[in-house]
């Protein structure tokens, strides 16, 4: 019986249009991919035309591979498939071997030539491995609708073949277009746009403010929870506590209630643009849907906007409540973020706050207050915290010969925060 050498097959699709940039884009996704398995067992990434494959020879859990390669930002599409040459008898044997003993009522064979001067066409190959798998399975084809899909890939010196062909999260992968600073409120919202800024290729600090003593710690608890599961998708994450309940004291004393939501938001901006100069974060990121509640309304954001001097992106801007709940039931956050807590954001709240000031409406109830003073009370009592995924990254994966580098030196982490926390 022949030996089965399995291989993740990883494939691309938006780093594949880069043209100059491709190189190191795809550089940073084979360091992300080594980094996803490095506390699953040896392995060697290696870049081929079109994809990047993982020998799993010996490997003891090729289907953990294929499922935490499928959350690797960057990543279209992911196979748990076997390697053999790349003769037809040689892929003929295999898909016999992987079709032994199934029952399936329909299937089709997707067969890929990474070279043109292969001896048979891709339509030849359909037809070929197809009529061997008739010969060996009661079964039928289905073009459209298959319970089983055959997909096999040719390169010059191997081919692949997998069953089990499955979609990853697509975009560009974390860390290729530079660092964000996102606010982080614990709400449903703001972990699903940190997610988003992910898929685009940012690697994500987490800035929180919370109301600790004026209100229980129960918001930083759920910060640390969310960010523990969104560091999955980048690996290594820093997030930021903000102690915001003494400078929101001061608000209440000098502005009146209507303008309190606007000009803590203008605050809050400035103290995580602060963080973001010193973390190398070029834009801040919010969860902010416009109409959603008062301070994200047109007028409201164009005041809030006022008080920033970098980008403030806002992934959500343009997308409904429920879309944003769907989009954190799968991301695995929503649990988290309807647990009852106590933020900053239920302290010192207006019944009736203003949704259309203006940028100098801001600024004039600002002028009674000590801006800059405030600022540096927010970022100087700001305290780190580190979180690493995965836990325990040695016996990970080898860098094959040659471009690109797909690994890292190794070094010690531990998953969740850091102890004991350190101050900015």
């Amino acid at each position: 019986m022949m030996r089965l050498r399995p291989v993740v097959v990883v494939h691309y699709h938006e780093i594949s249009l880069k043209r100059g940039n491709r190189p190191r884009f795809l550089r940073q996704l084979a360091r992300n991919l080594a980094r996803a398995i490095a506390d699953l067992g040896p392995s060697t990434l290696r870049q081929r035309p079109g994809r990047i494959v993982i020998d799993l020879d010996g490997h003891p859990r090729p289907e953990a591979v294929r499922d935490r390669i499928q959350r690797v930002c960057g990543v279209a599409s992911v196979s748990l498939g076997y390697r053999t040459s790349s003769t037809l008898e040689a892929m003929q044997n295999l898909v016999g071997r992987l079709v032994e003993g199934r029952a399936f009522g329909s299937f089709r064979i997707t067969a890929r030539r990474a070279f043109k001067t292969y001896p048979l066409t891709s339509v030849e190959l359909n037809r070929a491995l197809g009529a061997f798998v008739l010969q060996r399975v009661a079964t039928r084809v289905d073009l459209e609708h298959p319970e089983v899909e055959i997909v096999v890939e040719v390169l010059p010196d191997e081919a692949f073949v997998s069953l089990d062909r499955r979609p990853g999260p697509g975009g560009l992968p974390v860390g290729g277009s530079g660092t964000v600073a996102a606010l982080l409120s614990g709400g449903i919202d703001s972990p699903v746009a940190a997610w988003r800024m992910m898929k685009r290729g940012c690697r994500v600090v987490f800035v929180h403010f919370h109301s600790v003593p004026y209100l229980p710690d129960t918001s930083q608890a759920k910060a640390r929870a969310l960010v523990e599961r969104l560091t999955e998708w980048q690996y290594a994450s820093r997030l930021y506590l903000v102690p915001f309940g003494e400078i929101q004291r001061e608000v209440v004393l000098s502005v009146p209630p209507p303008a309190r939501v606007v000009v803590y938001r203008r605050l809050m901006v400035r103290i995580a643009e602060a963080i973001a100069h010193q973390t190398g974060a070029l834009a801040l990121t919010t969860g902010e849907s416009l109409g959603q509640v008062a301070s994200q309304t047109l007028e409201n954001i164009a005041a809030i906007d006022a008080a920033a001097t970098v980008p403030v992106l806002r992934p959500l801007i343009g997308t409904d409540k429920i879309e944003i709940t769907d989009e954190a039931r799968r991301l695995g956050t929503f649990e988290t973020s309807i647990e009852p807590d106590a933020d900053c954001c239920t302290l010192f709240v207006p019944a009736h706050p203003a949704t259309r000031m203006t940028p100098a409406e801001a600024e004039a109830v600002e002028s009674r207050l000590e801006i800059d003073r405030l600022v540096e009370t927010g970022v100087t009592g700001a305290v780190l915290e580190t979180f690493e995924f995965p836990a325990d990254r040695h016996g990970g994966p080898e860098m094959a010969p040659g471009p690109p580098t797909c690994s890292e030196p190794p070094r010690q982490s531990r998953s969740g925060p850091r102890s004991p926390a350190s101050p900015i």
